[in-house]
């Protein structure tokens, strides 16, 4: 299968997306057919990714690079790990028209884009995402962000990048649970935009998981297509775009409850939050059950493990609640949540009381 190629308009610029087999093997002739004409680069890279790659990439870039090694976790998505990022642009007198790549899933892609959106206010960057979750969601579209002690992502911008190139071969390396964490957004996208896609993953759910070449190439492609249509006429969230939150509410309160630890993923987090998203919009009288059915027994079918009662109890629910307060996308105190009205079709315009919320979230942990 060839590589697909899909091109991002905003108004700050238009990029390229590369979707294929094998495309760091031939980053220099990328680089130089896109016009990525830089003398200095900076590359940060997940530790994690197998040496071989990285070699790859070092035979690919022969001018001056600095490889930084980043240690990949939600706790490290903050302001020191940019300063970090910073420091050494300064050091090493890197300028507007040098380049940032960033190699890694989506936390390295956030860090870095950020660092390259205020460094003397735009440098060049580059993202070569190495995740399904990166891949399909976070390279995307430009959003930035850094974690605080308040909440996720409550620190950004929007900075879109000048490339982004998805090497399918990367996620030879990921274990099972992270192609199942990319695999959340995926499931979104079609969920909020395109119901024959959702047909397409309920029939060929087991080969995308187990990257099988056409398969995971389409899912790709299909799910990054959904999102540039919605970003290309939304940039930064004013209106449309926030449809792309759907689940999220849910699940950046779930993240932040356990501290962003290891034993809840971003991704199982999102698929945790559209299963509650589905299950307020059905108590809501917004979707009918049996759609809402279909999307509970696709999630099933892609893990049974994933139920809000192995990570949380009742005990949570206060602390649960009190995230979801502090989400971007509220207004005047209350909760803005994505709602579903059938697969294929949400709407982003629902404000819920914060006792709305805490009633359904308990009557959720008294159902599991």
């Amino acid at each position: 299968m060839k590589k697909n190629k899909i091109l991002v308009n905003t108004n700050n610029g238009s990029y390229p997306i590369l979707i294929g087999m094998g495309l760091i093997n031939n980053l220099k002739k990328i680089l130089n057919s896109y016009s990525i004409k830089s003398s200095k680069y900076l590359i940060i890279f997940d530790k994690n990714i197998p040496k071989k790659y990285i070699k790859t990439i070092k035979k690919n870039i022969q001018k001056k690079t600095i490889f930084v090694k980043f240690s990949s976790s939600e706790k490290n998505k903050n302001q020191k790990s940019v300063n970090s990022i910073l420091n050494i642009l300064l050091k090493n007198n890197f300028n507007r028209n040098d380049c940032v790549i960033s190699i890694g899933g989506g936390i390295i892609g956030d860090v870095s884009a950020f660092a390259s959106s205020i460094f003397k206010r735009g440098i060049k960057f580059i993202n070569i995402p190495t995740t399904l979750l990166a891949q399909v969601d976070s390279s995307i579209g430009g959003k930035t962000g850094i974690n605080t002690k308040f909440g996720k992502n409550l620190i950004g911008s929007f900075y879109q990048p000048n490339l982004v190139i998805s090497d399918i071969n990367f996620l030879n390396s990921l274990p099972r649970r992270e192609i199942i964490c990319g695999y959340g957004e995926i499931l979104k996208h079609s969920i909020i935009a395109n119901k024959k896609f959702f047909t397409f993953l309920s029939k060929n759910i087991f080969k995308i998981i187990k990257l099988k070449k056409n398969y995971i190439q389409k899912s790709i492609y299909e799910s990054c297509l959904i999102k540039k249509k919605i970003v290309e006429k939304d940039e930064r969230e004013k209106n449309l775009r926030k449809l792309l939150n759907f689940g999220h509410t849910f699940a950046h309160a779930y993240e932040a409850t356990l501290g962003y630890s290891k034993k809840l993923n971003h991704g199982e987090a999102v698929i945790l939050g559209i299963i509650s998203a589905c299950e307020f919009s059905y108590k809501k009288k917004i979707l009918n059950k049996k759609e809402y059915k279909l999307i509970q027994n696709h999630v099933v079918k892609l893990s049974k493990s994933l139920k809000l009662n192995k990570f949380f109890n009742k005990k949570d629910i206060n602390k649960i609640i009190k995230f979801m307060m502090t989400d971007k996308k509220n207004i005047n105190e209350k909760i803005n949540l994505v709602l579903l009205k059938k697969i294929g079709k949400a709407d982003h315009k629902n404000f819920y009381k914060i006792t709305d919320i805490q009633k359904f979230t308990k009557n959720q942990f008294s159902n599991t």
